[in-house]
């Protein structure tokens, strides 16, 4: 009997030992792997290692976030943008075309008339627009119903800069376009162009307007009064800039307009 207590007993021991053998072994293992991933953390060549692999890792310049590397947009709206810059585009010559001509505006002032107070007789009204034009440079070509005045305008040297200025606007939105539609095209002399180098164009459009020399101006001018003449109608027929700044000086009235004082005006 007590020959199998002693055996159970050893046995019991024995179980225990063999249990506990294991999970010391597996500490020791676990405790091993620490003490080798702590030491190659300090490896320069581990370090040199994870630093390659973390640039290798890092997205191409192309890459667009959300995508996997390739670009992606509607083609429909891409080219009917493109369509609609193609299509508006040719106003830049336009408008470097027209700079040389007179934009012609005809429209009707009224001022009071004679049997107003402080009102001025058809003559009296012709004498200061007579008066005014040849302060401008503008002489009487023809006098009649109608008077018809022709003055020179001199060139205008930030007009000329004004010019440049949007053509090279112009031209640079060009050549982004271009550089975006004609990516990696290689030509056979010179290779892949610079698109940008158009805007060395912009001075051109300055030397069209400045030789083009002095602008003559032709305006023409129409004295009406009502039956009671209490009011004068002065029709005009001349260039839009010349027509703001006789209006503004004379102090005329647009007809059928209402004149609202301003909070500076005296």
């Amino acid at each position: 009997m007590k020959l199998a207590i002693i055996s159970i007993i050893l046995a019991s021991i024995h179980g225990s030992a063999a249990f506990t053998a294991p999970r010391l072994a597996y500490s020791s293992q676990q405790s091993l792997t620490r003490t080798t991933v702590s030491l190659n953390l300090l490896d320069p060549n581990h370090v040199l290692e994870s630093a390659s692999n973390f640039l290798a890792d890092v997205p191409d310049k192309d890459f667009i976030p959300g995508t996997s590397g390739e670009v992606t947009y509607s083609r429909a709206s891409y080219y009917t943008i493109l369509g609609l810059y193609l299509t508006s585009f040719p106003g830049l010559w336009s408008t470097v075309k027209r700079s040389t001509n007179a934009k012609m505006k005809k429209k009707t002032y009224v001022t009071p008339g004679e049997n107003v107070d402080d009102g001025k007789s058809l003559r009296e009204q012709a004498g200061e627009i007579m008066a005014y034009m040849k302060s401008n440079n503008y002489e009487v070509v023809e006098a009649g119903e109608t008077i018809t005045f022709r003055g020179l305008v001199q060139r205008s040297l930030s007009q000329a800069m004004f010019l440049v200025f949007c053509t090279a606007i112009g031209m640079a939105s060009l050549a982004l376009v271009l550089q975006i539609q004609f990516q990696g095209l290689v030509l056979p002399v010179i290779g892949e162009p610079n698109w940008f180098l158009l805007c060395l164009i912009a001075p051109y459009a300055g030397i069209y307007y400045w030789t083009s020399g002095d602008r003559v101006d032709d305006c023409e001018v129409k004295l009406e009064a009502n039956d009671d003449d209490t009011e004068n109608s002065i029709t005009v027929l001349g260039s839009e800039e010349e027509l703001e700044r006789m209006w503004r000086t004379l102090e005329w009235q647009e007809k059928g307009m209402v004149k609202v004082q301003g909070l500076l005006d005296a």
